[in-house]
């Protein structure tokens, strides 16, 4: 059986009228699903399919196949208005109330989902508190694509400025979503609905730095979460930034967007004190943190034989990943994992993104004359030129950090391997003077101690650098 079969047309014998707005569905037809919906969580006899406790547990075909195609239909605004005239909404919180039936539950939240997307609906449905809070209740659910659907009609809710604050003050209420949430990050292997899952926990933080505060503060009791069961089942102690990271593991080979979003979580939560210290100072001290974001960047992103044009594709993974790193450098320079030594080819890979970069920015001048009578293209490439200076901000003031810490055992093993050399530390340079100039100047001094040639081509190159001694 399809997943979301073709929804059925209005026959010619139809009475006139009987149309749903301007589509050619039948108002008859759904009003009789909607019905047959009511029978089946409140059947007037014992139905033989029921489980011991009275409720079904599965759809026989032909309702499953019906239901679907309502779920398919709810995506034409006509077809959503209608149902929520016909309190399709206050029919689905008797779904989740009484049913047994997880892909009964699945498809009546998706129906809610789609109808969200109109403001009007969206609107009702996030005013109704009892229904507000039973969508939330779903996120404790054990199946899968009915999690899904939720985070997928929460993340539509949020996305709309009307109603978004709702939401947020809702989830910010209730703390069992925080459970929910990092039970999901740190157990599921669904792919697609963890990143469903993140980008709702993403728009959160966006949104709402007071919930995002309260989220890196939870973790400090035991908490009631999921079970397969009616029985509440007593759930770890879990810690906001472990759940991030293990998500961001499970995503990173398969969903390429889905690491973004983790990442920039991540960055989220360096900008405020908080979410730095909730990442240095874990039980390892940071460094799970750091040799994921370490790896990402040395051995998968953005590598040698990638075409500068890469920069481009990956300007706001790499972003939120320098971001993080260089918070953490920043506060943690005394922690081992953050040592040059264990860094130089992370050096390395920060000077080849500004020589990308540098690259980039000719391509887009080129563009730019290029479509000189375009407006939008115009629009582009400015956009374009933000997000790269953002990169390249973050590669500097994270670069001028890790030159401080070297030292000559540092420099001559990074000379020895190819790290250092006059290309790169004249790109290094030019890119960091004249606003990281104290730090160039201590880089420049270590250097003279490990290669006096080196360190006077590069005096020559940048008279402004040159140690008075």
């Amino acid at each position: 059986m399809d997943r979301n079969p073709s929804p059925p047309c209005s026959d010619a014998e139809e009475e006139e009228g009987d149309a749903v707005g301007n589509t050619v569905y039948s108002k008859h037809w759904l009003f009789s699903v909607l019905s047959r919906l009511i029978e089946v969580i409140a059947p007037a006899e014992p139905d033989p399919a029921a489980s011991p406790e009275g409720a079904r547990t599965e759809l026989d075909e032909e309702m499953e196949n019906d239901i679907c195609k309502v779920w398919d239909m709810s995506m034409d605004e006509d077809v959503a208005l209608f149902l929520q005239e016909f309190n399709a909404p206050d029919i689905f919180m008797g779904v989740f109330a009484k049913s047994k039936c997880p892909r009964l539950t699945e498809i009546c939240v998706g129906i809610l989902g789609n109808m969200a997307c109109f403001q009007d609906i969206c609107m009702s449905i996030s005013k109704d508190e009892n229904l507000g809070q039973v969508l939330l209740q779903r996120l404790c659910d054990s199946d899968s694509p009915t999690l899904l659907e939720t985070s997928r009609l929460l993340l539509t809710c949020l996305s709309q400025p009307e109603v978004a604050n709702v939401w947020v003050e809702r989830i910010r209420e209730n703390p069992s979503v925080y459970d929910c949430v990092c039970f999901i990050m740190s157990s599921s292997t669904n792919v697609e609905l963890l990143v469903k899952v993140g980008e709702v926990v993403d728009k959160l933080f966006d949104l709402d730095e007071e919930l995002m505060l309260n989220w890196i503060k939870s973790g400090t009791c035991r908490s009631v979460g999921p079970s397969v069961d009616d029985s509440p089942e007593e759930l770890p102690d879990f810690k906001i930034v472990p759940c991030i990271l293990e998500a961001a593991k499970q995503v990173r080979s398969d969903n390429p967007e889905g690491l973004d979003v983790y990442m920039h979580i991540l960055q989220l939560l360096t900008t405020v004190d908080e979410g730095i210290q909730a990442i240095v100072q874990a039980p390892d001290g940071g460094k799970e943190t750091w040799s994921l974001l370490y790896e990402l960047v040395c051995q998968e992103l953005c590598q040698p034989d990638d075409p500068p044009i890469i920069v481009q594709e990956q300007k706001t993974v790499l972003a939120s990943i320098l971001s993080v790193l260089s918070a953490m450098f920043a506060s943690q320079t005394e922690q081992e994992y953050t040592r040059m030594r264990k860094s130089k080819s992370c050096f390395f890979l920060l000077v080849r993104i500004l020589q990308y970069m540098e690259g980039c920015g000719k391509r887009a001048v080129e563009n730019s004359k290029e479509s000189e009578q375009e407006e939008t293209g115009r629009t582009d490439v400015n956009e374009e030129d933000f997000h790269l200076k953002i990169l390249k901000d973050i590669c500097c003031e994270l670069l001028s950090n890790m030159l401080q810490e070297l030292t000559k055992e540092n420099t001559l093993e990074g000379l020895h391997q190819g790290h250092l050399n006059e290309q790169t530390c004249s790109c290094a340079f030019q890119n960091l003077l004249p606003l990281y100039s104290a730090s160039v100047e201590s880089f420049l001094e270590v250097l003279r101690e490990a290669d006096q040639t080196l360190a006077d081509n590069l005096e020559k190159r940048f008279p402004s650098l040159k140690v008075h001694t």
